[in-house]
Parts: structure tokens; C-alpha cells; sequence
């Protein structure tokens, strides 16, 4: 399952996730950096589907549809 979690930054350049999260050592993770001049222009109409789409994306059924692009290469 692929997820967005917000995160902060301090003063020492540490990277604090908002909320937890239970990793496995073979989960992946990708960082994406956003200057603060930039988060006036992100698209609020894809922020403020995600909540409904995810009802939708985070079913199983989904899950299995989807798992053939997450094998092994």
C-alpha cells in the first residue's frame, strides 16, 4: 500500500514524520522535498479528493488489481 504522511523538518535538517508508522525492513520509502515557496501553488483539488479516493484505493480489491506492477522485477 502506498501512503502519504506529512512530515517537518528541524533546525538540524531531521526529518519527523507527523504521525507514526509501523515500517518492515523491506518497505521502501521515497522523500520528496517541498520549498516553502512552492506549497502555495499545490493543486487543493487533488488534496481535497485524496480523503474520498482513498475510500476507494485502500480496498483490497484494489490492493489485488494493482499487485502484478509490485512483483519483483
Amino acid at each position: 500500500m502506498i501512503r502519504t504522511i506529512g512530515a517537518t523538518i528541524d533546525d538540524k535538517g531531521n526529518v519527523h514524520l507527523t504521525e507514526p508508522v509501523k515500517l518492515e525492513p523491506s518497505d521502501r520509502a521515497f522523500v520528496t522535498i517541498v520549498d516553502k515557496e512552492q506549497l502555495s501553488h499545490v493543486n487543493e483539488e487533488a488534496l481535497l479528493s485524496e480523503a474520498a479516493l482513498a475510500e476507494d484505493w485502500n480496498r483490497p480489491e484494489e490492493d489485488e488489481a494493482w499487485e502484478y506492477l509490485q512483483k519483483d522485477r
